[in-house]
């Protein structure tokens, strides 16, 4: 497994830039790809926000295992966090964002209307690259405002955005943390595509995306790419056997493990092998 460390220098002009403007924030709307509600976390968020009231949004919930986002959604209820489930893609949630923010603050906002002040709330987004952020600005304020795309950390620099609703929003680009102390972590982040595929091994990735799919989705996997069986097998033995029966041949009949794994990862992000969530409340306890 790669020790990955990656931290491009508009990474840290972005945590500047979100403790800088802090103080002028109601709620800070942190998205997650609800395919990976734990590692999706960058760790230092929590202590970059420190007590500010949050709202946590799962996107992608639409390619995400339902019961399990179900158990991530009360896993963070415990610790006293809000959580709601939504899909840039389908629409599904988008019409709660805003008025759940604005319930996480309700009784400030109570407070201060009695005192005749009726101001405009104020929201930051933040999250880690590729979790589609800009696409839920798009959704909330109702035109293509923000340039987006699949690449991670296509936004730049410091936007104020008028939503509906009488709600401001200032976006900040994605970032993830300066190192990762579980490579576990940091394998899902690549998994989902939050990590440049450019930078990985996508062999290796591949061949631990296979174990995990059998451990966990054997029959999504099986179904997918017409296995009789994977018990007991390697990741690379599981991959050799996707790759022969897509026909990815070479000379000498040798299998292109290479495109067997970019296939493997693309059809995981775009949900092709089932709706799967790469990571549980207890996989993470026993990582810790």
């Amino acid at each position: 497994m790669q020790n990955l460390q990656w931290y491009p220098g508009h990474m840290a002009k972005t945590r500047r830039m979100i403790e800088d403007n802090l103080k002028l924030i109601d709620v800070v709307v942190e998205i997650l790809d609800a395919r990976i509600p734990f590692s999706g976390r960058n760790p230092n968020f929590d202590d970059i926000i420190r007590n500010k009231p949050r709202l946590i949004v799962l996107n992608k919930a639409d390619l995400a295992d339902k019961s399990r986002t179900k158990i991530w959604i009360n896993k963070y209820a415990e610790q006293g966090l809000k959580v709601i489930p939504i899909s840039c893609a389908t629409g599904l949630g988008i019409n709660t964002v805003l008025s759940e923010a604005r319930a996480v603050v309700q009784d400030k906002i109570d407070r201060e209307k009695e005192k005749g002040r009726n101001r405009t709330l104020k929201l930051m987004m933040v999250g880690i690259p590729n979790v589609g952020k800009s696409s839920l600005i798009n959704r909330l304020v109702g035109k293509a405002s923000t340039k987006t795309g699949d690449r991670p950390g296509v936004t730049r620099g410091k936007q104020w955005l008028r939503i509906k609703g009488d709600a401001e929003l200032l976006d900040t680009p994605g970032i993830l943390p300066p190192k990762f102390d579980n490579q576990e972590v940091a394998m899902r982040l690549a998994y989902t595509g939050a990590i440049r595929d450019e930078i990985m091994n996508t062999e290796l990735l591949a061949y631990s995306l296979c174990e995990y799919l059998r451990d966990n989705y054997s029959e999504a996997l099986c179904t997918r790419y017409k296995l009789d069986s994977v018990d007991g097998l390697e990741g690379y033995e599981i991959l050799e056997k996707i790759g022969k029966k897509r026909g990815f041949v070479i000379s000498g009949g040798e299998i292109d493990m290479e495109r067997a794994a970019n296939m493997l990862l693309d059809e995981l992000r775009g949900a092709k092998i089932g709706m799967i969530t790469l990571e549980t409340p207890d996989d993470i306890d026993k990582e810790i």
